[in-house]
């Protein structure tokens, strides 16, 4: 198979889809890698790295996309990138397709097989694929946060740890999954007062036996959101269903019962945010004001630490891009459910119920399309 590895070009996206490390794995299975000039330098890798382990440098995006049977990428297409996708061509990427109408039309009108990084499962229904940038952002969460409590940045002049006589500052995080937990651990660190709000009590129970009792836990319903949030220095947006549009836990009117100067970090922007007032913002200009509140929501946050970045996610994407590229799609999808979760689209179907509710569209089974399929994909 012929891999494709183009440069982001999404506003400050420095991170890469492939390491040299992963170039050199995929070469030794006699799979051929193309990698655009300057795609890893964000992330500290150099062509140089890229050609020793074997892969051919391309001067363009579109000579990548030209003969590539699969493109590996960070980030959801951009739209001077739709003209180059050819149809049957695969894309392996994270796409958060339910907030991204036009780019679903796109994958459609263009016949492209996605899958999406972020609705891959392993057999116990984790999201191996997302876990580790939802890691980063969740970590990352905190120190923004901490960055824009204070005065010079529009913030309230707050430390997040407080002093001896003087109160921690409390931050409020909505969502206890992998982004909250990680969220909750640098919080904690921090010194702050720590609160999570989930819908799950059961796990509520399980942060509070790992936390060791080092944060208050709070069932989530629209109530205890808006008391929580009414002293809180930071909120941070955690919430995330698969597949599936984020759902709108914090109102505009909430927000006017906020303190001035507290800070909301969305890190669910990808997915349309939980707060009513979201809207995505970059690392260049990552910081709006509305009712007096900070919103921080950078749709892109581990594009912040590449570096860290592009190798945890190699680690994980690796040995499904080796799986598929050695077995062709079809046999892939027909023996591992959990991938076969990460189809988008095929052949221009939707093949992912979330995706198609949220834009009120058509699904098609995808198990259905591929019995249709006589042959191996690739």
């Amino acid at each position: 198979m012929i891999i494709g590895v183009p440069e982001e070009i999404k506003k400050n996206e420095n991170r890469v889809a492939i390491t040299s490390a992963g170039v050199r794995t995929l070469k030794n299975e006699g799979h051929k890698v193309l990698v655009e000039s300057g795609s890893g330098e964000g992330s500290g890798i150099s062509d140089e790295e890229y050609t020793k382990a074997g892969a051919e440098i391309k001067n363009t995006s579109e000579e990548v996309y030209e003969t590539a049977d699969m493109i590996m990428k960070i980030k959801e297409p951009q739209p001077e990138e739709f003209n180059y996708f050819n149809e049957g061509q695969i894309l392996f990427t994270y796409l958060h397709l339910a907030a991204e109408k036009e780019v679903t039309k796109m994958l459609l009108e263009k016949g492209v097989t996605s899958i999406a990084y972020e609705t891959v499962e392993d057999g116990e229904g984790n999201l191996p694929l997302l876990t580790p940038m939802s890691e980063v952002a969740g970590r990352l969460a905190l120190q923004v946060g901490a960055r824009f409590l204070e005065k010079p940045q529009g913030g309230a002049g707050v430390l997040l740890g407080g002093l001896p006589g003087v109160s921690s500052a409390k931050v409020v995080i909505l969502g206890g999954g992998v982004v909250g937990k990680n969220a909750a651990k640098i919080a904690i660190g921090f010194g702050a007062d720590v609160t999570i709000v989930d819908i799950s009590t059961g796990q509520l129970r399980y942060l509070d036996d790992i936390f060791n009792n080092g944060m208050n836990t709070v069932k989530s319903n629209r109530l205890n959101i808006y008391k929580e949030i009414q002293d809180a220095d930071v909120v941070v947006g955690a919430v995330l269903i698969p597949g599936a549009k984020t759902p709108t836990l914090v109102t505009r009117d909430m927000l006017k019962d906020m303190q001035d100067g507290s800070v909301i970090v969305d890190v669910a922007v990808d997915q349309g945010g939980c707060f009513a007032t979201t809207k995505p913002t970059t690392h260049q200009d990552p910081v709006y004001k509305v009712e007096g509140i900070n919103h921080y929501c950078v749709s892109n946050m581990p594009g912040a630490v590449p570096k860290t970045s592009s190798f945890a996610l190699t680690n994980e994407t690796l040995p499904y891009a080796l799986k598929i590229a050695n077995k062709g799609l079809k046999d892939v999808m027909n023996n591992d459910p959990g991938l076969m979760k990460g189809l988008n689209t095929f052949r221009n179907k939707i093949t992912h119920k979330r995706v198609a509710e949220a834009h009120d569209m058509d699904y098609a089974d995808p198990k259905k399309l591929l019995e249709q399929v006589s042959f191996s994909l690739k």
